[in-house]
Parts: C-alpha cells; sequence; structure tokens
C-alpha cells in the first residue's frame, strides 16, 4: 500500500486527468475512489458505449456531478454478440470524443480488463497506449487499472504486484458504493456492488516501452 507521502511523489502536481473507459460504470468501479480522493483534479471520463442507452447515459451524467468530472459518451457496439473493433476504429472514436489531448495522467483499461472478460475493455486499452506510445494523445504518464477475478473464480480485487495502491477512506468508499448502488442502481447482491472494492490498484507507466507487450485477447506474450 503506497503511503502518503509516495502517493505525493507519485502524483506531483496533477490536475488534467483523463479516464477512458468502455462503459459507464467503469470510471467508478476501477477509479472512482482514487478521483474522489483529489477534488482538486479536473478529470474528464470519455466511455465509449452506451451513448444511446436511455437508462444508462442519463445515470453516466449524475455519476459526472458525483465525481465532480466532465466528460462524453460515445456509442460503440456493447450488445451480447460483440463483433472485434479495429485498433483503428477505436482511436477514431476516442480521438473524436476528447476535448483536449494533452493531459498529466491517463487512466484506462488493462489490455486483459479487471475480470474474465470483455472484448471492449481490452480493445479500449490497446487503442489508448497506441494513442499514447505515438504521441497523438500526451501524458506525463499512463495508469492502466489493476484487477484480476481468478480465472473468473472470485469477484475482482487489486493486483497484488500494482505498482500503485491506494486505500479508499470509509467516507470516500461510501461515495463510490453509492454511485454504483444508487446512482447506477445495482443492489448489494449484484456483481457490481461487490467489486466496489475498498482499495483501488494501478499499473503505472512512463514510456510506452515499458509496457509489457500482450496478445490480442489480453494475455502477457513471453519471449
Amino acid at each position: 500500500m503506497n503511503t502518503s507521502l509516495e502517493q505525493g511523489q507519485v502524483l506531483g502536481k496533477t490536475s488534467r486527468v483523463a479516464v477512458v473507459v468502455a462503459h459507464p460504470d467503469d470510471e467508478t468501479l476501477w477509479a472512482g475512489g482514487l478521483l474522489l480522493s483529489h477534488p482538486e483534479w479536473s478529470p474528464f471520463i470519455l466511455t465509449l458505449c452506451r451513448g444511446e442507452d436511455p437508462d444508462r447515459a442519463p445515470r453516466f451524467v449524475r455519476a459526472l456531478e458525483c465525481l465532480g468530472a466532465k466528460g462524453a459518451m460515445g456509442n460503440l457496439d456493447d450488445g451480447p454478440d460483440q463483433f472485434p473493433l479495429s485498433t483503428e476504429h477505436m482511436e477514431a472514436a476516442i480521438l473524436s470524443l476528447l476535448p483536449r489531448l494533452e493531459f498529466d495522467i491517463l487512466l484506462t483499461h488493462a489490455p486483459q480488463g479487471e475480470y474474465t472478460w470483455h472484448r471492449r475493455h481490452g480493445e479500449v486499452s490497446r487503442a489508448v497506449q497506441e494513442l499514447w506510445r505515438d504521441g497523438r494523445i500526451q501524458a506525463r504518464a499512463l495508469w492502466q487499472f489493476a484487477y484480476e477475478d481468478g480465472g473468473g473464480t472470485y469477484a475482482p480485487r487489486p493486483q497484488k504486484k500494482a505498482s500503485f495502491q491506494i486505500s479508499l477512506s470509509d467516507a470516500v468508499w461510501h461515495r463510490k458504493y453509492g454511485i454504483i448502488n444508487s446512482i447506477y442502481g445495482f443492489d448489494e447482491a449484484s456483481w457490481e456492488a461487490m467489486a466496489v472494492t475498498r482499495t483501488e490498484a494501478f499499473n503505472r507507466f512512463a514510456e510506452p516501452e515499458s509496457i509489457p507487450p500482450v496478445a490480442e485477447d489480453g494475455q502477457a506474450l513471453t519471449p
């Protein structure tokens, strides 16, 4: 667990933060506590799916208000029979919706996602990584959400070896849980509610070359 001093050293002078996710609620599940812990930030949250969902879209707007963030929604296919979307297609969608292209921290999914398994999480991760690698989005650091679910055998939990972890205060955790429960409407027995952890975890990268290569399914490639 990172101490307050270590967190300050890692975060430095941070204000412009972008969170790029697949679905409305991902921003809260995987990084809501971090955002709530830093009201001095000016976060922009981009979700690439459900922009025309009459139920989820207004809930996302309310979640933005609770998180002190601005945001935008795309409308990529998120049906049960999802076809793969190319990295180029994902990149274009991201670039069309971001209001700026320079940030202090860029947060997004890990290539393998946070649980077993959602195609769009991995596609978003690869697209954001490539945009950062090519300099089309500039940021001091890329942070990937760092969770695992034991191959689907339990609710997502922080990766033990994540490079940055933040322990949420009771007050922050309750606010985060409230967004998932009261705003997004997931009851206490839902998978989403059980995924609201008291610790959030991230893997931080200062250089694109430091990100381990992965296969299309998000699995790490061995040399």
